[in-house]
């Protein structure tokens, strides 16, 4: 039909078909300790690799129907299936070790050093700060310091 935009059902394309709505990209958690990553969007594609971190935060880049493809901190990339992956915010410790202070001030206490691919729960952002717990730890990362949240991305 002329004048009617075509939605590409290549999934390489970027092009959504019946995704979720959702703004990409943006972060989210794998469900299971034990996720499937496909070089494809369905479950004919081989399974390229299996994760095996419950919670750990990857960016959803695209989408193709019920399946997301996902990069992980380091930069890996495939297709899982969207009950592989729950909303809530994760994050990690990607290169050098993290101060966890007790009040969002780089002068606060430090209540913990947070070695790399050190992961934990977001609880909020703003400014330069997120608020996160760790292992029964909560207190505040630069947000510079964490992978899973983006530089300005408020989260309540």
């Amino acid at each position: 039909m002329a004048g009617t935009p075509a939605h590409s059902a290549d999934p390489g394309s970027g092009g959504q078909r019946k995704g979720s709505g959702l703004p990409l990209p943006r972060f989210a958690s794998l469900r299971s300790d034990e996720v499937n990553v496909r070089t494809g969007p369905g479950p004919r594609y081989p399974i390229d690799w299996v994760f095996k971190r419950r919670n750990m935060p990857v960016e959803i880049v695209a989408e193709y129907e019920n399946w997301r493809k996902i990069r992980d901190w380091q930069g890996a990339s495939g297709w899982v299936h969207q009950s592989l992956l729950t909303g809530k915010r994760g994050f990690l410790i990607p290169a050098k070790p993290a101060s966890l202070h007790k009040t969002p001030a780089p002068s606060a206490e430090v209540v913990a050093k947070l070695e790399p691919e050190v992961m934990g729960e977001i609880r909020s952002c703003a400014g330069d700060w997120c608020r996160v717990r760790v292992s029964g730890i909560t207190g505040w990362l630069e947000r510079t310091d964490i992978w899973g949240v983006y530089k300005s991305e408020p989260i309540n």
